[in-house]
């Protein structure tokens, strides 16, 4: 009964009872994975680093502990995934993606790195931030 209510009211005030489609906002901060992804298996961490705030403010934090502005994580990329083989190719599974207000989404997702001697997985939060109209990653956690 609660069913045909449900139903009832959507059809009734002209509401969709379909998932909606990602909105413009949404469209652009999966494109940013999207990039990063791309960037990341071309072994382009330049590229891959453009979704990140390039400010000493952005954060950081990985199994080492916090990395604070866009340099120094560049730096610990560069220092850590030096070559295309370390690199070896990213996906993304991204699991969740919320607005938390007009400027600010958070997602959380999983990352997956295969390599020729290994495969490494873990998960990931990170928070955007839309700045000028642009969405950045302010605070990145991979674990």
């Amino acid at each position: 009964m609660h069913r045909v209510l449900f139903i009832f009211f959507c059809l009734g005030a002209g509401v969709s009872c379909t998932p909606q489609s990602p909105t413009a906002d949404e469209k652009s901060i999966l494109a940013i994975m999207d990039k990063q992804v791309n960037c990341w298996n071309e072994g382009d961490l330049d590229g891959f680093m453009e979704g990140y705030l390039q400010s000493d403010s952005l954060m950081f934090i990985g199994k080492n502990g916090i990395t604070y502005g866009y340099q120094n994580t560049l730096d610990r990329y560069h220092k850590n995934y030096p070559d295309r083989q370390t690199m070896g190719t990213l996906s993304f599974n991204i699991l969740h993606l919320n607005r938390l207000s007009p400027e600010y989404y958070a997602m959380i997702g999983q990352w997956n790195l295969d390599r020729e001697t290994d495969n490494l997985q873990g998960y990931f939060s990170l928070l955007f931030k839309k700045i000028n109209s642009r969405w950045v990653i302010i605070k990145d956690h991979s674990s």
